[in-house]
């Protein structure tokens, strides 16, 4: 038997909060030109946030209002909060980008180098490793019941873990840990929070995954002992700082490259979003019960230098006709992946909350591709 632990972390924990503006920057760019170069990074503290990076648009954005309104949608509306969407600093630097990398970008190249995986496992019906999606949805609950129920004195900063054994084939068996932390008023003594905790977050969202509830589960509620003070006043919150809570729980490699607040011209994101796509289709044509997929890129060069599927010897054909049909079907080109995923026609700000992966909403979730890679 081995334990497998993945964490999610709250709308409202400072990096996540980070990640939140700078892709509702983005956003904000992209509709007011589509071709927009965006590379935004946020750094937030204590009653302030700072938008730095590189910016080529013929747009125009209130980059101040999007910061406060991103703020306060996560739930930081006052200063008793320790941040305040409403009155908190916000201290612009963007720049236009590098003429030298455009050079290779306009002409539909990457706008960087690097390698991007994309991972599929049967073990959830999204597709994903049991784990991230069971403290994704515990950080999701979390933020529902705040909203719903603002007396109950829950904050905005929540952070989830869960660990679950697997058995020697590989296969989840029963959850074994539970940890949330969550932020509260400072009315709420520690029994009163672990019973908000356990019967409003944790509660429900096990109702969904009851197969894996199967003897004893070990619960770590606010261990600590007092989760006051949090978000920016308790921890500085910068973009990019939660990777692995963005996609696959350490359950699979991760190239190194954030997601947030770049547009689908840097493969990081784009070709991130691909091999998901990818990933999942081989799964869900049955091709495979889980795959790992990478891709790697040169800057300003348009097709990956190396594209590999790894099937880890759950594959129903040959590993290499799998691997020959990916190469065969798909432009993985930047520009081939924005065109295939319809990237400049989608809203980034919900990529920012409880992973980048397993949402239906997302276009690289769709399995329309599996009739595809199985003929």
């Amino acid at each position: 038997m081995r334990i497998y632990t993945s964490e999610s972390v709250s709308e409202g924990h400072p990096d996540k909060l980070a990640d939140q503006i700078s892709d509702a920057l983005l956003d904000a760019f992209l509709e007011q030109d589509s071709s927009s170069r965006v590379a935004i990074e946020t750094l937030l503290t204590r009653g302030v946030a700072v938008v730095a990076g590189e910016v080529t648009t013929s747009g125009y954005v209130d980059v101040a209002r999007v910061v406060r309104k991103t703020v306060t949608e996560a739930g930081y509306t006052d200063t008793d909060l320790g941040f305040d969407g409403n009155t908190c600093g916000v201290l612009v630097a963007i720049q236009g980008q590098s003429g030298d990398i455009a050079m290779g970008v306009d002409v539909g190249g990457a706008g960087d180098q690097g390698m991007m995986f994309g991972y599929a496992t049967k073990e959830t019906p999204e597709l994903m490793p049991l784990p991230i999606s069971i403290a994704h949805a515990l950080t999701r609950q979390a933020a529902e019941i705040r909203r719903k129920h603002p007396n109950l004195g829950l904050r905005p900063d929540v952070k989830s873990q869960v660990s679950v054994d697997y058995d020697a084939n590989g296969r989840p068996s029963r959850i074994n840990t539970i940890v949330v932390s969550a932020q509260h008023s400072p009315t709420l003594t520690q029994a009163g929070i672990q019973e908000i905790v356990r019967a409003r977050i944790i509660k429900p969202v096990l109702e969904a995954y009851t197969q894996y509830v199967d003897g004893p589960i070990t619960y770590h509620i606010n261990p600590t002992g007092q989760f006051v003070i949090g978000g920016p006043q308790g921890d500085t919150g910068v973009t990019g700082r939660k990777i692995i809570v963005d996609t696959y729980g350490g359950l699979a490699p991760h190239g190194g490259g954030a997601f947030s607040g770049k547009d689908p011209t840097k493969v990081d994101r784009s070709a991130a979003y691909m091999a998901r796509y990818v990933a999942k289709n081989i799964v869900a044509a049955g091709l495979a019960d889980r795959a790992v997929v990478q891709f790697a890129y040169a800057i300003g060069v348009a097709q990956p230098v190396a594209v590999n599927v790894e099937t880890f010897g759950t594959e129903t054909i040959d590993p290499e006709v799998i691997q020959k049909r990916v190469m065969d079907r798909y432009d993985l080109s930047p520009a081939g992946i924005i065109k295939h995923l319809n990237l400049l026609k989608i809203s980034y700000l919900p990529t920012a909350k409880n992973g980048h992966f397993g949402n239906p909403e997302f276009p690289w979730e769709s399995t329309k591709d599996a009739e595809v890679l199985s003929a």
